[in-house]
């Protein structure tokens, strides 16, 4: 794995982004207006898009499986998936940038080795577990001032694809750039047990949360990930809502927004 820094001021910042985002056309087209306003920031952009492939899949007959809040994915729905994510949701969000006269690159996780995958022992099916690989495809874009867009549609050693965790996928890229990371969400960070957003979560924390059932489903997936990066990059974690795209000023200057998950 090589890590680099494209900016020797500034460190790139990855923003992970969902399904829920890209159902709100103008909540996309805010947040990257706020990312075109960041003219010596190098970002980029990673989305999933779940609702986009419920949708796909439901269409095409299939039921669509969850575990802890992770996506099972049977061999047979990896095509729609893959053309879910990879194709209509990412090629939305370029077309979006683009409208936005912002110089916006679609990828997924094979382009240029960014990213290498092995398969989930999760008993997901065709889920792929991602690991950093190769940076130099990121590295010409961003020099260039290009916005990655990148899919989480990753591939395995032997050339299948496999779908993997968004949230994972962000993690992997923030890996490959030592970049900030920012997960954006329809909330703004996580709550505790009153109902109150935490400002800051440890590991322990974040564990009693989860076992008590207040931290669940889909926030499950994304703390854990979360937990991770901040462990592997030894620097916390923000979790913030899309719908305060300005926020992602704040969070560059230093500022305290959502919740930060803390490394171990």
């Amino acid at each position: 794995m090589k890590n680099s820094s494209v900016n020797s001021i500034n460190k790139a910042l990855v923003i992970k982004i969902g399904g829920a985002i890209l159902e709100k056309k103008h909540a996309l087209a805010d947040l990257l207006n706020v990312i075109a306003s960041l003219k010596s920031q190098s970002v980029v952009l990673v989305h999933g898009g779940g609702c986009v492939v419920d949708e796909m899949l439901s269409q095409a007959g299939f039921t669509t499986e969850k575990k802890h809040g992770l996506r099972v994915t049977p061999k047979a729905q990896m095509p729609l998936i893959a053309g879910a994510l990879a194709g209509s949701v990412n090629k939305a969000i370029v077309a979006t940038a683009a409208s936005l006269d912002m110089q916006a690159v679609g990828l997924s996780l094979s382009d240029g080795n960014m990213v290498s995958c092995t398969l989930s022992e999760k008993g997901l099916g065709m889920v792929g577990e991602p690991s950093a690989h190769s940076s130099k495809l990121l590295d010409t874009l961003l020099k260039a001032n290009f916005l990655p867009i990148v899919s989480s549609i990753g591939s395995l050693a032997n050339g299948e694809l496999v779908n993997v965790n968004a949230d994972d996928a962000a993690v992997a890229i923030c890996q490959l750039l030592n970049a900030d990371l920012l997960l954006l969400t329809d909330v703004n960070g996580v709550k505790d047990a009153s109902g109150e957003y935490i400002t800051s979560l440890s590991k322990s924390q974040a564990n009693t949360l989860i076992e008590e059932g207040i931290i669940a489903g889909g926030m499950t997936a994304k703390v854990n990930a979360a937990l991770r990066a901040a462990s592997q990059l030894r620097r916390s974690i923000a979790v913030a809502s899309w719908q305060s795209p300005e926020q992602i000023i704040n969070l560059i200057a230093g500022d305290a927004v959502g919740t930060r998950i803390q490394p171990n």
